[in-house]
């Protein structure tokens, strides 16, 4: 194994890491919100830190292989691949950071009826099923799985598009709930960016997964040949 490759396994490991830690945060703000459990809220928002601390050397990694080892061809897409998706997913973490923070600044639960009436419970599923499918194909090269993100984020869109029209007879109670029906607005609108931003990680496993296998396919084809 030479140092490139050495060097590409650790990045791979590590962008496992974060697409793991990045999955638990979704799912633990999940269930701080439905539970309106601060003290969850609070770890939530400490391991933001440790996410920023991953996300950073991610990048000083892929900085540091195009630097010492010029990559080329399948490698230099995967490292390139890689700085993106990073980008994106320290995105996601934020997103669900900032519900998270949302909790924190509240004395009193969301509404029931209105988590239930926008189906903010079931965003957060249909986010972790797309991180789900993002994980498997990512650790099995599968642009298949990939591609089946793109049908769930419409389904995020809708959501989206329907809350609106759902809070709007809302917008005349009192302040303080005004301001938690913002918050939940506000939250609904991150998960809906969240889909976008995972469909961006599907699109670079997609882009480094195809030229993998279309450089296998020529390797077939010239032994083929010989």
């Amino acid at each position: 194994m030479t140092h490139l490759d050495h060097e590409i396994k650790r990045l791979k490991s590590n962008m496992l890491k974060m697409l793991l830690n990045v999955e638990s945060q979704v799912e633990k703000t999940k269930k701080a919100l439905i539970e309106f459990d601060k003290d969850l809220a609070t770890e939530i928002r400490e391991t933001e830190k440790r996410i920023n601390g991953i996300e950073l050397q991610i990048d000083s990694d892929c900085e540091n292989i195009i630097a010492l080892y010029s990559p080329v061809a399948v490698d230099l897409r995967f490292v390139l691949s890689i700085y993106k998706m990073n980008s994106d997913l320290e995105r996601i973490a934020d997103n669900v950071d900032a519900i998270a923070s949302y909790i924190l600044k509240q004395d009193q639960e969301f509404s029931k009826e209105i988590i239930s009436q926008i189906g903010i419970v079931e965003m957060f599923n249909v986010c972790l099923n797309m991180l789900e499918n993002i994980i498997e194909a990512y650790e099995n090269e599968d642009t298949n799985l990939a591609r089946k993100v793109y049908a769930m984020d419409k389904k995020l869109n809708k959501f989206d598009d329907e809350a609106i029209g759902i809070l709007t007879p809302h917008f005349h109670d009192e302040p303080e709930n005004l301001k938690k029906h913002l918050y939940v607005l506000s939250a609904v609108r991150k998960l809906e960016r969240n889909g976008d931003l995972i469909k961006n990680v599907a699109e670079e496993i997609i882009f480094y997964v195809e030229a993998l296998v279309l450089k296998h396919k020529g390797k077939r084809k010239r032994s083929e040949n010989t």
